[in-house]
């Protein structure tokens, strides 16, 4: 049996949500927020989104076009902002560039729209990551399958979703194991 050199460690997380100051009443502010907002913010509302809101049947995963719909009532952008697959991204820059070019391309083809004032504000929020080690580690796929069975929801987003932002991987951080 293969042994890793290097232990995997298993992780699990908390977020807390910080409502920051910063807020949009319309698209056009909605833009210009994405290019100031935090890294945090951008996660918060796609990638902690989607493990909020992944049971959903109507509306959207991530909380752009979920307010671009339900306060500024455009279905069409907001089909848009949720068609960009937060999968396909391995930062945040990437993402957060394709928001604002989907944003801005509307409002320049929609200038009336784009200051049109929302229903509700939108309200930035940001994840503020909180880590504890379990104690659990693995050297040999054995020791990974055991760990497996005893993590958590937050453990698997952590290792799976998170990572790929943290570590900048195509894919999640268990791979580092079975290479």
């Amino acid at each position: 049996m293969k042994t890793a050199d290097q232990p995997f460690q298993f992780v699990t997380a908390s977020y807390v949500t910080r409502i920051g100051n910063q807020k949009s009443t319309n698209l056009a502010e909605l833009g210009a927020g994405l290019e100031n907002c935090s890294d945090a913010s951008i996660f918060y509302h796609t990638f902690q989104s989607l493990g909020r809101h992944h049971f959903l049947t109507e509306g959207f995963s991530n909380d752009f076009a979920q307010w671009v719909l339900a306060a500024c009532n455009r279905t069409e952008l907001a089909e848009r902002l949720a068609s960009l697959d937060i999968r396909d991204y391995l930062s945040l820059a990437e993402l957060r560039g394709d928001l604002r070019r989907v944003i801005t391309d509307y409002c320049q083809t929609h200038p009336q729209q784009a200051e049109q004032t929302a229903f509700e504000p939108f309200f930035f929020c940001e994840s503020v990551e909180v880590t504890v080690p379990l104690g659990l580690e693995a050297r040999t796929l054995e020791e990974f399958r055991q760990g497996l069975e005893r993590l958590s929801h937050a453990s698997f987003h952590f290792h799976f979703i998170a990572s790929r932002l943290r570590l900048h991987l195509s894919t999640n951080d268990f791979s580092t194991l079975v290479r």
